[in-house]
């Protein structure tokens, strides 16, 4: 096999040198330790935000009061609204061993606790999600670099709104997430795309975001599509082949 080409990707990819940085970082959420992330260490505000989110603490960004980062060390103090972790508290979750890579521990919610909802809106269509994933595997720094870093990004079908990077899929959905929150710009009935399966932590925050869709050119797992029915959100597998697999709340 011939020597991969000095500056191609796969000659990046290949490079003795190649690795993903991973780094903890943690959160205090007013005054108590909420989580330790094993994460990429950029667009770490964007992170803590789309988390708190995604686990119910925010419902806007008014209801973030203040957002601290520690100046010694790679974490951040939270100060959100006592009747919104009341919220969280008392939806009694079950800490589970995550489908992550690793032993990642999570707080899963019941899917009954997610508002029965309708479907929102139709996906782009199969061309335009093929498009659309080219952008963002286009954008991929890290991923161009080393072929080891998942991203995801919010669209509106036309182009990528926000989009972003890390080694756990479940924190590239919260920096991008976090991000829209962060501009107060508009999530619900955006599209989410992701470059690792969707499982059900996943699911969930794109549940709580109010997505119209979720894609992945990977697969949905059997309990994020039960989510996704009972959240009206519609779940695309196999998003950038021939044939999607396309998974709608109604079926």
């Amino acid at each position: 096999m011939p020597d991969p080409l000095p500056g191609s990707r796969r000659g990046r990819m290949l490079a003795a040198t190649a690795a993903v940085e991973e780094v903890p970082v943690w959160l205090e959420v007013n005054g108590e330790p909420a989580v330790t992330w094993m994460c990429t260490p950029d667009q770490l505000e964007e992170l803590a935000t789309g988390w708190l989110h995604g686990e119910g603490y925010l419902e806007t960004l008014d209801d973030l009061l203040k957002l601290r980062p520690c100046a010694t060390d790679l974490g951040f103090w939270a100060d959100v609204r006592p009747e919104r972790v009341a919220l969280v508290k008392a939806e009694d979750r079950r800490r589970v061993l995550a489908s992550g890579c690793g032993a990642v521990s999570t707080l899963l919610a019941e899917p009954h606790t997610l508002r029965h909802a309708p479907a929102r809106r139709e996906p782009a269509s199969p061309e335009r999600l093929r498009a659309l994933f080219k952008q963002l595997f286009g954008r991929g720094e890290r991923y161009n670099d080393t072929g080891g870093i998942h991203a995801a990004a919010l669209t509106d079908d036309e182009r990528l709104l926000f989009h972003a990077e890390d080694i756990g899929r479940h924190n590239a959905v919260d920096k991008v997430i976090g991000a829209a929150v962060l501009a107060r710009e508009v999530i619900r009935d955006r599209g989410l795309l992701v470059t690792g399966r969707i499982s059900a932590e996943l699911a969930f925050k794109a549940a709580r975001a109010g997505v119209a869709y979720v894609a992945t050119p990977s697969v949905p797992s059997t309990l994020a599509l039960t989510i996704g029915r009972q959240a009206g959100m519609i779940l695309i597998g196999r998003a950038v082949s021939g044939s999607p697999h396309v998974h709608r709340p109604e079926a």
